[in-house]
């Protein structure tokens, strides 16, 4: 079982920054120890069901779904998806992705990243044609193994945001600079569109094919990811999710680049930073 991204004390810390709420203005509001707070985002501990229920608000949380993270009391129901081959990315802890169209006959890879020769030798199981090189945003762990996999496949095209396109550095020349709502057409009558999301970074980016979303670090099981735009903000990041992902379909198919696969619809049920008091 693939362990949540983020666990109570990330969370918390995420929407602490997010929010600028220090740990003494939560103490000053719930009287709660501060140094209890403190120590809750860096892991020591966690809080119970009545304290977390009195943060969340002040946060921007929900406080029942809170009280459930800092309780370990839930994990997504993982979807099956029998065209995604899922391959970690040693030495990052981070996810990648190969989805497969025409009986496997046509490829595209989400995010090229880790020890090249373990990507390549992923990639070279399979007679299928890698069309698209899908890359959701610009940190490390998600596109540093982008010229490698450039160079093995010169005729599949990089598909990038162009606020984040030049983490590749020379490739961004050629890539595809997709924008919002765009779609690639991939097959006969099928399409892959692209969604951007800012917030964790400025040029963060979704890829939904038919009905499997690849989120990168925007939507994870249970969580979001860290706003370091450097012009988007938090607040960026939670309304990407609701304007932009919230509004497929409930079964529709999250592969998050940290963490275990979930739905739109658990996330829309069991997520802490939306829901009534988000």
């Amino acid at each position: 079982m693939i362990p949540l991204e983020d666990e109570f004390g990330d969370i918390l810390r995420k929407a602490m920054l997010g929010t600028s709420v220090d740990a003494l203005a939560l103490s000053k509001a719930t009287g709660i120890d501060a140094r209890l707070v403190e120590g809750w985002t860096r892991g020591h501990g966690t809080a119970n069901a009545e304290q977390a229920r009195a943060i969340a608000p002040l946060l921007g949380l929900d406080g029942g779904r809170l009280a459930d993270s800092a309780g370990s009391r839930w994990y997504p129901q993982v979807p099956d998806a029998p065209a995604v081959r899922h391959h970690p990315q040693d030495p990052h802890p981070s996810n990648g992705y190969v989805f497969f169209l025409d009986g496997g006959k046509r490829a595209a890879l989400v995010d090229p990243a880790g020890l090249p020769q373990n990507l390549l030798r992923i990639l070279s199981d399979g007679a299928y044609r890698l069309q698209y090189i899908l890359i959701t945003h610009k940190h490390a762990d998600h596109c540093d193994a982008t010229a490698d996999v450039a160079a093995a496949f010169p005729l599949a095209t990089i598909v990038m945001h162009s606020l984040d396109v030049h983490a590749i550095g020379a490739l961004a020349r050629k890539a595809t600079l997709a924008r919002d709502g765009d779609a690639l057409p991939f097959g006969d009558g099928v399409e892959i569109r692209m969604l951007h999301t800012p917030g964790h970074t400025d040029g963060s980016s979704c890829y939904l094919l038919r009905s499997t979303l690849f989120t990168g670090d925007t939507l994870f099981a249970g969580s979001i990811g860290g706003a370091y735009g450097d012009v988007s903000t938090y607040g960026d990041i939670l309304n990407s999710v609701r304007s932009k992902l919230f509004t497929l379909p409930s079964d529709t198919v999250v592969m998050p680049g940290h963490g275990p696969p979930t739905t739109i619809g658990q996330e829309r049920e069991h997520n802490p930073f939306f829901g009534k008091n988000s």
